[in-house]
């Protein structure tokens, strides 16, 4: 029953994982292209801060997303292979997602300070300052992942007889269950986005009873749309993974074969919904409907 269950994961990471992976990649580019062609977008640090998601989330596709399609393909997991590959390839994927996650909440929070009509708030946002954040972002994630080239290893399964790269740490071990991915990686980035989009969106509403110049005034709608829009898709995607991974943490449920199967699985299918959150493209969307009215006509 479990090679079956393996093989069904297969299949769903070579054809549906691939699609992912392609709109993903296009629409980090056309998203990276067009914040940093206009001129506009490359004053604004919400904009700033969603080009470096952008641009992050091309290497987070390669690193989760495109590394699996070619193990699901070519039947070896060099994770098995390669005990380098082992630890760097989760260690560089974690500081890829929480990156990515950050910029997204630093998006919306930012996006909130600049239609806001208090002067004092619209001060935080400037493209200097952005820097400095994003040095700091990197450098905390790059820190923070250290515990994964440490405690990652290639260990043999007393039930399966296969080699496996897992955490060989039970403190790691609970901490990335419990912390990592229920909070960093989880429900804190949504819950952050979430409100400060939402607040975002209702300054966003309050402009046109304000003095403010008609191309600010688009570009704060523009940016507000892009980050809720975010955050709708990420509520659907990041939380089923989440609670996948998490259930997988437990000792006990692994233990059996069939069970441990039946979960692989569902981490399987969860993990194509998760990377629909750094694949979504406001921009590729746009793309394609012109596209499409090109060919319309």
């Amino acid at each position: 029953m479990s090679t079956s269950f393996n093989f069904v994961g297969k299949q769903i990471i070579i054809y549906c994982a691939t699609p992912v992976f392609i709109a993903g990649l296009v629409g980090s580019l056309l998203n990276t292209l067009v914040f940093l062609s206009l001129k506009t977008f490359r004053q604004s640090s919400c904009a700033f801060y969603l080009t470096i998601m952008s641009i992050i989330n091309i290497g987070n596709l390669f690193i989760g997303l495109f590394s699996r399609i070619l193990t699901a393909l070519n039947g070896i997991d060099d994770t098995v292979t390669s005990l380098v590959y082992c630890k760097f390839r989760l260690y560089f994927n974690q500081i890829c997602i929480g990156s990515s996650l950050t910029c997204w909440c630093l998006a919306t929070i930012d996006q909130y300070f600049a239609t806001c009509s208090h002067r004092r708030w619209q001060q935080w946002c400037n493209i200097k300052l952005s820097q400095r954040i994003i040095i700091i972002n990197i450098i905390s994630w790059t820190l923070h992942g250290i515990p994964y080239i440490l405690f990652y290893d290639q260990v043999i399964s007393t039930t399966t007889n296969q080699t496996t790269c897992v955490d060989t740490n039970n403190i790691f071990d609970k901490y990335r269950g419990f912390f990592i991915l229920l909070v960093l990686i989880g429900y804190l980035p949504i819950i952050i986005a979430a409100f400060f989009g939402l607040m975002a969106y209702h300054n966003v509403q309050q402009l046109a009873y304000r003095t403010v110049p008609l191309v600010r005034r688009e570009l704060d709608k523009q940016l507000t749309f892009m980050v809720l829009v975010q955050v709708a898709v990420s509520i659907f995607t990041l939380l089923p993974y989440t609670t996948a991974s998490t259930v997988a943490t437990n000792k006990s449920l692994t233990s059996d074969p069939d069970i441990e199967a039946k979960l692989q699985l569902a981490i399987t299918v969860t993990l194509v919904f998760y990377y629909i959150t750094f694949a979504v493209s406001i921009k590729l969307f746009e793309f394609i409907f012109f596209v499409c009215l090109i060919i319309s006509f």
